[in-house]
């Protein structure tokens, strides 16, 4: 039995009741709530795993429903929404969403997401216990020594490359858009701080990507932001 709780927060019956139903098959506990009100009072009530959150609902914008739930809980987010402008996936995930999935989705998507997330909490529970030392496939970053591993072999990382990589591996799992990371980074989100992020981020990937073609470690979501892939 799947121990992760699900908040399905949907006022189109047809679509909440699919997610209920993909939900419920395949082992996931879940919990409904059909407007904002509902699932902020669903939310601090039963403190749900992770949120599966449809902006469009009828008393209130699902990016205001993203704020308050914020204001006291870090629980991930899946935004599923039919918006597919990339200003709306921006909004969301700059106030706290942690993934956008537009509808019509797929049932493997969906599931493929869950399981992401799943894997990102895990992570976050076992640093809990560490969290001076950051693992990921054949990545290590010893966040007390200031200093990063591939394959146990030290990179050689300049200041800015090394604040990306903490900060990608410490939202592992997570999109991070480019305001958000250059606000992390430099305390500011100009033009010319976007654009100088894509040339860091495009070394930093080629010291982690070293002999693959497809990413591995950092994935570009274009338009939007970076995120560093849970690496088996």
């Amino acid at each position: 039995m799947n121990k992760l709780q699900i908040l399905v927060v949907e006022d189109d019956k047809s679509v909440r009741n699919l997610m209920s139903t993909i939900l419920k098959a395949h082992d996931y506990k879940y919990i409904v709530a059909e407007n904002g009100e509902e699932a902020i009072l669903q939310a601090s009530t039963y403190n749900p795993d992770i949120a599966l959150l449809d902006l469009g609902l009828p008393d209130m914008d699902g990016v205001e429903v993203i704020k308050k739930i914020r204001s006291w809980s870090n629980m991930p987010i899946i935004v599923i929404s039919a918006r597919s402008e990339d200003a709306d996936k921006i909004e969301a995930l700059d106030n706290g969403a942690d993934d956008y999935l537009t509808k019509p989705f797929s049932v493997e998507e969906l599931l493929a997401r869950l399981r992401v997330t799943a894997r990102r909490l895990a992570m976050m529970q076992a640093n809990n216990t560490n969290e001076s030392v950051f693992r990921n496939g054949k990545l290590r970053v010893d966040y007390a020594a200031g200093s990063a591993y591939l394959d146990e072999e030290e990179l050689h990382l300049t200041p800015i490359e090394y604040k990306l990589l903490c900060l990608l591996s410490q939202n592992v799992g997570k999109v991070l858009t480019h305001t958000f990371i250059t606000q992390k980074i430099w305390g500011r989100s100009w033009d010319d701080d976007v654009a100088s992020l894509r040339v860091f981020m495009s070394t930093l990937r080629k010291k982690l990507e070293i002999g693959t073609e497809s990413p591995q470690y950092i994935q570009t979501h274009i338009g939007i932001g970076y995120r560093m892939l849970k690496v088996e």
